[in-house]
């Protein structure tokens, strides 16, 4: 077993944080899928637009939407894409099936423009659904106030969800009450709820690049003790929520009556700062009904050499211990979750300007 399959056993699936073309014609998906018990693919706008932009597997189809005037540079874009996304359910649709819609799922996000659109993104996420047309796809939507509406509106409606850019106690907290607000609101409909499926992505190495900055303008011993330390405490302290609700009284109805709960998944875990072990956002945090998407360079560091270990319910006192020194130093972590995910915005608008630079 390779130490990324070892993983598994322990409750937590390792998704793959890539999708290409030239990914999956070489085979190259379908054998992480085989070796290291890979259980589902996310993307995003720079995702997209590094295959596009560098695989030549699309140049002959991008030419040909482009030779189609009548075509916007978003649908093109589209064009491109949603074959891809289909391909990649296709490959984990087995597993998919063979873990009763646990694991295989495969993420396509909405324009970033639609961040702030919540009717918007409530009609582009159905328009992919439908243009994807697969059980194990998930549309991503970010957890803005908008899209967090939106994210109630789509679970209501039965489409499967990867709501991201959470940065905060309170994003994590608000996307994960709005899941069960829609499904009460399905249940109320009278509507199956077994199938629908949704992840909730915690971003974590960004709040260390940005926290270390300020606890390193700081200067105390206290301070500096804590660097590489935010976001992994954060996290621990929102698995704690998470139980807590998924766990107790108010989902249990739910789940009587077919419901399955939304797991959190760790995003952004490739370290950016080299003093830190590359395989640390892995290793601390593995831990039952999680996810963490995996970029290639992390994931290759973890077949390297990471340890499997079942961390992420230890050390909470001293995760929490971290969160409230934080606050005594002067950082408030929703005004800093509120910058993060601006920050990620930004990012994502950019990437898919570029995109649509290159399928104009």
């Amino acid at each position: 077993m390779s130490r990324i399959a070892a993983i598994k056993p322990l409750g937590q699936r390792i998704w793959l944080d890539n999708l290409s073309r030239g990914l999956i014609q070489a085979g190259t998906l379908q054998q992480l899928l085989t070796d290291d018990a890979i259980a589902g693919v996310t993307s995003n706008p720079a995702i997209f637009y590094k295959a596009i932009s560098s695989d030549p597997l699309y140049a002959d189809d991008l030419a040909k939407l482009k030779a189609d005037a009548s075509l916007t540079a978003e649908q093109r874009y589209e064009a491109l894409v949603v074959p891809d996304v289909q391909a990649t359910c296709d490959l984990n649709l087995p597993q998919y099936q063979s873990s009763e819609g646990l694991d295989g799922y495969v993420s396509l996000e909405v324009s970033p423009f639609l961040a702030n659109d919540y009717a918007g993104t409530v009609a582009a996420a159905h328009r992919l659904w439908a243009a994807v047309n697969r059980p194990n796809a998930m549309i991503k939507v970010p957890a803005t106030q908008a899209g967090i509406l939106a994210f109630e509106q789509l679970i209501a409606d039965g489409i499967n969800v990867n709501i991201t850019l959470m940065f905060s106690l309170k994003h994590t907290d608000d996307v994960l009450t709005a899941y069960i607000r829609g499904l009460e609101a399905r249940k109320a409909a009278g509507l199956p709820l077994d199938h629908v499926r949704a992840v909730a992505s915690v971003f974590l190495s960004r709040v260390d690049v940005l926290l270390d900055k300020k606890l390193e303008e700081i200067g105390s011993p206290e301070a500096l003790a804590l660097r590489g330390k935010s976001a992994i405490a954060f996290v621990k302290v929102a698995y704690e929520h998470y139980k807590k609700l998924f766990y107790g009284t108010r989902f249990a109805e739910l789940k009587a009556a077919g419901a399955h709960p939304q797991r959190l998944l760790w995003a952004s875990t490739g370290t950016k700062n080299p003093a830190y072990r590359d395989t640390m956002y892995v290793e601390e945090l593995i831990g039952a009904d999680t996810v963490n998407t995996v970029p290639d360079a992390t994931l290759d560091a973890f077949r390297d050499h990471g340890e499997a270990a079942a961390r992420l319910e230890t050390g909470t006192a001293d995760a929490v211990a971290t969160l409230v020194t934080l606050r005594k130093l002067g950082f408030d972590f929703n005004i800093v979750g509120e910058q993060l995910q601006s920050e990620g915005l930004k990012l994502f608008d950019e990437a898919f300007e570029k995109l649509l630079q290159l399928t104009a």
